[in-house]
Formats: structure tokens, C-alpha cells, sequence
């Protein structure tokens, strides 16, 4: 299938790389430049900033509660950006519509960035918030059930590594992960995957620019042969919780993930991998008010749902 044409209309748009050294500052200050006002933003129960207190330090999180109700289960949420771009404010529509569909209480992490934030830091934030919501369930409502994570692009990095990182210190009370177009190998060799060259030019996020993009992180001190940094070279993938992990048929990254949702079944994982045609990476960020690409929330929905 051809790019969707709302996609491939806004691709087509879009200016040529500079060529020029990325500057952190500017490309956060353009993002944050886009996000709607609070009246135009889909209206939840209660949408609460708080500071979690956590092994990793304070971390800022933001708190979505769908409906009134006594307790919920929860969400925690890790935004994408290439490990140095997003905030809860860039995904503070994709946290919204997962509490809407979902009915669950997310948690959306503001973890810390590269080139600020050396390696681990990041993730170790995540990996934290997701132990405080445990330990502070009854505080936050937390119905004792549902304690999944989500994340898109390199959030979904940091879903896989939690999941890892909480299987191997005996962590049990994760139930369910979701990966939405993760980045799950940070060796960008184009003869890795077939999907880095098919899908290398033209569909918006471009093979080429994923060095430089992804180079805050590396250059902090985030290893590409860590499982950790890059999970589909995680050895043994047995006992991680149930995924969905959804790729998008236009984007270099698709095929790690679909290789990553394959060897999480090979391993006795409950693992679904849902292709999204027509799609680019990033549209649960930038085009889910595409009704056939919303339905990535009601498929999300549907997922947590399983026991």
C-alpha cells in the first residue's frame, strides 16, 4: 500500500535536512511550539502534574484519570524523541487518548534527556516511576490489577529494556508492555534489516538521519551491543509479560520490531505484532486523528484487556 495521502500531503511539505549539527534547544522549542492550547485538548476526569519521589530522584509525571471512579488500573507511559527530544507536553494527546480508550490511569514520565542526561539516566527514570507506581499504589488509586507500559519510537525502547530490566531483578507486577514503531537495535548498519532500505527515503523519518538523531544518546554512553539499549539482542526473551508491538509498513524501523515481536512468541511470550499499512513512524504522534489509525488506541484498549 502507497503512503496515506493525508501523510504523504504533509510529507511532501516538509523542508529538506539542513545538513547542519542538530541543535537540542531549537528542535524542543519547534516542538513545543505545536502543542494545542489546554481548551483544545480532549477533556479527561482529572489531569493532575505531580513529582514522583523515586529510587532514581524526583522525576516530574503527569497523571490522566478517565473517569470518577474508586480505583483504576494504570499505564505508565514513556514518550518518544530519539532519547532527546519530547515532553509531556509534545504527547499529551497520545496520554490522553490512551486514558480515554482504555479506561486506565496513565502515568506519563518526563524523564530525563540526552546530551543533558548521560546514559542510564533516562532510563532509569522510567524503570523507577514504574516501581513507585507499585509501591504507591494506594495513594494513586491503583486497583492492583493492570500495571502495563507503553511507549512509541524510543519510548518503546525503553519498554522493552524495563520489561528486561524488571524480569531480572524479580520484579513480577508488570502485566502487559506496548510497543508502538519501537527502536529496538541502535546498530544502524542498512544491511541489518531490509525495511532501513526500502523504506530509507521518502516516508519522513529517513535511514540517514538515524545516526545523527540517535547520536545524544550514543555518544552519553549508550552502548548499541547493550541489550539494554538496543533489546532485540537481548539473548533470552523468555518470561517478559505479554506484548503488543505495532509497526507501520513505511518506516525503517518496522522490521526490528516485527523481528522482536517474533522471538518474544519463539520464546512462549504472548506477542502480538500489528502492522499499520499506509502508515510512517510516528503516527500515533502525529497523525491518529486519522480514524484508521486511531483505532491503534482500541486495539490497545482491546490488548490490556486479556488477562
Amino acid at each position: 500500500m502507497t503512503l496515506h495521502p493525508e501523510i504523504a500531503e504533509f510529507v511532501a511539505g516538509l523542508p529538506a535536512p539542513s545538513g547542519g549539527p542538530l541543535d537540542p534547544v531549537a528542535m524542543r522549542a519547534g516542538d513545543e511550539a505545536h502543542v494545542p492550547p489546554l481548551a483544545e485538548r480532549l477533556p479527561l476526569h482529572a489531569v493532575e502534574d505531580l513529582t514522583a519521589r523515586t529510587a532514581s530522584g524526583e522525576v516530574p509525571v503527569r497523571i490522566y484519570t478517565p473517569t470518577e471512579a474508586g480505583s483504576h488500573g494504570v499505564l505508565v507511559y514513556f514518550h518518544g524523541g530519539a532519547f532527546f527530544l519530547g515532553s509531556l507536553e509534545t504527547h499529551d494527546h497520545v496520554a490522553r487518548s490512551l486514558a480515554k480508550e482504555t479506561g486506565l490511569k496513565v502515568v506519563s514520565v518526563s524523564y530525563r534527556l540526552a546530551p543533558e542526561a548521560a546514559f542510564p539516566a533516562g532510563l532509569d527514570d522510567c524503570y523507577a516511576v514504574v516501581r513507585w507506581v507499585a509501591d504507591e499504589g494506594r495513594t494513586l488509586a491503583w486497583d492492583g490489577t493492570t500495571l502495563a507500559v507503553a511507549g512509541d519510537s524510543s519510548g518503546g525502547t525503553f519498554v522493552a529494556a524495563v520489561t528486561a530490566r524488571a524480569h531480572d531483578e524479580g520484579f513480577d507486577r508488570i502485566t502487559h508492555q506496548v510497543l508502538y514503531y519501537p527502536s529496538l537495535d541502535l546498530d544502524f548498519d542498512v544491511d541489518r534489516y531490509a525495511s532501513l532500505r526500502e523504506n530509507a527515503v521518502g516516508y519522513g523519518m529517513e535511514t540517514a538521519g538515524l545516526k545523527p538523531f540517535n547520536a545524544f544518546y550514543l555518544d552519553s554512553g549508550a552502548d548499541p551491543a547493550d541489550p539494554l539499549v538496543s533489546p532485540v539482542k537481548r539473548a533470552d526473551l523468555t518470561g517478559l509479560p505479554p506484548a503488543l508491538v505495532v509497526t507501520a509498513e513505511h518506516d525503517p524501523l518496522r522490521d526490528e520490531g516485527e523481528l522482536y515481536g517474533r522471538r518474544l512468541r519463539e520464546a512462549g511470550v504472548d506477542a502480538t505484532v500489528s502492522r499499520y499499512e499506509g502508515a510512517g513512524h510516528g503516527f500515533v504522534q502525529h497523525f491518529s486523528w486519522i480514524p484508521e489509525y486511531h483505532q491503534v488506541f482500541a486495539e490497545t484498549r482491546d490488548f490490556l484487556g486479556r488477562r
